[in-house]
């Protein structure tokens, strides 16, 4: 971009992760620099930027009002996040030409910092539909006497980020339909479908688990099926406008009549989409799995479980927590799991740590000279001495219980 003297003008974050873009969240502080390059000496009224997140809806529908007339109807709507502006050289007026108050940039590159905190409530993250947006920018703005004002725009991504290890979004996912067919005077036995998955929430790149039971009855040969749909749902003046896609899905064996199939764990693959977007006013995105069976010239036979796709992976200990409760309350004829008679004994204090360590840990050291300085003698005396001290000996039975227990283990769902 050459315009004059301005050789260029261009934005940078200062926030930037692996693939080199500005990512950030609600309350997270953005900044950078507003790099100028000019080829020689120019007088600059005023450097601004304007920082600016919103939710954008819009799309248009034909109607008809009489025979030779008609008419487009505009629906829009719109939300504001925040609106932030700064000046970095100059005054705030730039619709004069005058030659007052002007500020000299000599020829070579500069570079002008600045930096704005997101609000710290609840933002949108940012996306592109096909009938709205959520964006959010940085735009630098050069303006000179006599001359069109230099503009550039720089979008940064925004996640609100959706934790899946809270409880609504680890509880398992279940459902159980049945169809009966009909040929005019003629009815065929049932088609029945039981489908369950082990938790709501999950983040892009995760597979689901799929645990289901088809039966079919009929005189058909059907085939079942799973995929995995985003709904994008737009809201503007009491309107709404609903697109849904595809984000992937997986087929199963024909079945024919007579016959059963069972899904101990089929997976199913959630590619690079974005999170769930439940919290704006005009824009949801969610996300489903339906598992369903294919029915030749009938209505299909669906389930749909709903999905939120997060930003916060599973924990490795809401992992195992949510794989335990979420297995003993299946049916065990899918799983087939079994249970230890008696937990397995730790290893013995002597296989962890030696006499040696133990003694070791007993002598002074010196990188914690400032810490035992900053501590009462008997205080820092107590934590080096217990620091390797065994812990108290595993027993299988309670040496002082309370009321009477059963040794067997039991189902945490119960």
């Amino acid at each position: 971009m050459v315009l004059g003297k301005v050789k260029s003008l261009t934005i940078s974050f200062d926030c930037l992760n692996d693939s080199n873009v500005p990512v950030y969240s609600s309350g997270d502080t953005v900044s950078g620099r507003v790099n100028l390059e000019v080829t020689g000496e120019i007088r600059v009224k005023s450097l601004k930027i304007h920082a600016r997140g919103h939710a954008k809806v819009r799309w248009t529908e034909s109607r008809n009002a009489g025979s030779n007339t008609a008419y487009t109807q505009n629906y829009t709507e719109e939300v504001e996040y925040f609106n932030h502006k700064d000046i970095l050289i100059g005054h705030e007026r730039d619709d004069d030409n005058s030659e007052e108050g002007l500020h000299t940039i000599h020829s070579g590159r500069h570079e002008y910092a600045f930096s704005f905190e997101l609000p710290q409530t609840p933002l949108a993250t940012s996306f592109e539909g096909r009938h709205g947006s959520v964006r959010y920018w940085v735009k630098a703005e050069l303006h000179r006497p006599w001359f069109l004002p230099v503009k550039l725009k720089k979008e940064f991504t925004v996640f609100e980020h959706i934790d899946i290890n809270t409880p609504s979004l680890l509880s398992p996912q279940a459902g159980t339909k049945e169809k009966t067919l009909c040929c005019w005077f003629c009815t065929s036995g049932p088609i029945s479908l039981s489908a369950k998955i082990e938790r709501k929430g999950y983040t892009p790149g995760e597979s689901i688990q799929i645990f289901a039971e088809i039966e079919n009855c009929s005189s058909r040969v059907v085939v079942p099926k799973a995929a995995i749909y985003q709904t994008q749902a737009f809201y503007a003046k009491g309107k709404m406008k609903e697109v849904k896609q595809l984000v992937a899905n997986l087929r199963g064996d024909s079945l024919s009549s007579g016959k059963t199939e069972t899904w101990n764990g089929k997976q199913l693959k959630i590619p690079p989409v974005s999170p769930s977007i439940l919290d704006c006013s005009i824009i949801r995105v969610e996300y489903s799995l339906m598992v369903y069976v294919d029915i030749p010239g009938a209505m299909d036979l669906f389930l749909n479980l709903p999905l939120v796709i997060g930003t916060i992976p599973l924990h490795p200990f809401g992992s195992r927590t949510s794989s335990v409760s979420s297995q003993c309350s299946m049916n065990m004829n899918w799983l087939g799991l079994t249970l230890p008679e008696r937990p397995e004994a730790p290893p013995s204090y002597a296989e962890v740590v030696t006499e040696e360590q133990r003694q070791s840990s007993l002598a002074p050291i010196s990188a914690c000279d400032d810490f035992e300085r900053a501590l009462p003698g008997p205080l820092f005396a107590y934590i080096q001495e217990f620091r390797f001290l065994p812990p108290p000996l595993y027993s299988e039975i309670d040496p002082n219980p309370d009321q009477p227990t059963d040794d067997r283990p039991s189902c945490p769902s119960r």
